[in-house]
């Protein structure tokens, strides 16, 4: 099989639909989930011991539904019998992780610094990389018809990352670091 097709040797590439430039804000969104993707496999490859067993089945699930994701951004406009694939019960299974992960970590006032185990430190990369294609989602949706449920799932993917890292960091027995300037922001 050859991959290469120089069909976008002049800047351009196809998405459902047509034509656009490489650098359109619909392929920088889709891009950026790329890249997010990238990243989860990375963690996943730190995932060697089994006390994230439960973890590393949630972002192989999470890696496919962001393919799902940017399936849903590469559409110009979504033809007649079309269907998009991301839907409010990802976002709400996302939620039910999120709290799940939360009863683990302690309780958090103020904000914290990226980082703590090599672990935590990519899923904390995971998170503002997932912060920056829901930021190109909502621009894309501004010009376009977008999936709204695209822009809900990337909203709070970023907080299960949140969530995530503060977990891999309390699993690993490691303290996060308080902003030493952070005021008390984070109340129950």
């Amino acid at each position: 099989m050859v991959i290469y097709t120089r069909t976008g040797d002049a800047g351009q590439t196809s998405v459902i639909g047509g034509r656009v430039g490489k650098d359109d804000v619909r392929v920088e969104a889709y891009g950026t989930i790329d890249e997010l993707n990238c990243f989860i496999g990375q963690a996943r490859s730190l995932m060697e011991d089994d006390q994230f067993d439960d973890v590393r089945e949630q972002l192989l699930e999470i890696q496919h539904e962001l393919f799902d994701c940017g399936t849903d951004l590469a559409f110009i406009k979504l033809g007649d019998g079309g269907q998009y694939m991301v839907t409010s019960e990802m976002a709400k299974r996302l939620e039910g992780w999120i709290d799940e992960l939360q009863a683990e970590n302690p309780p958090l006032e103020k904000f914290i610094l990226p980082g703590g185990s090599p672990l935590a430190s990519v899923l904390h990369v995971c998170r503002t990389v997932c912060r920056r294609a829901e930021r190109r989602a909502v621009t894309l949706g501004r010009n376009a018809d977008i999936n709204p449920e695209a822009v809900i799932y990337l909203n709070r993917l970023s907080d299960y990352f949140f969530a995530l890292a503060r977990t891999a960091n309390t699993r690993a027995g490691i303290t996060d670091v308080e902003y030493i300037r952070s005021k008390k922001v984070f109340r129950d």
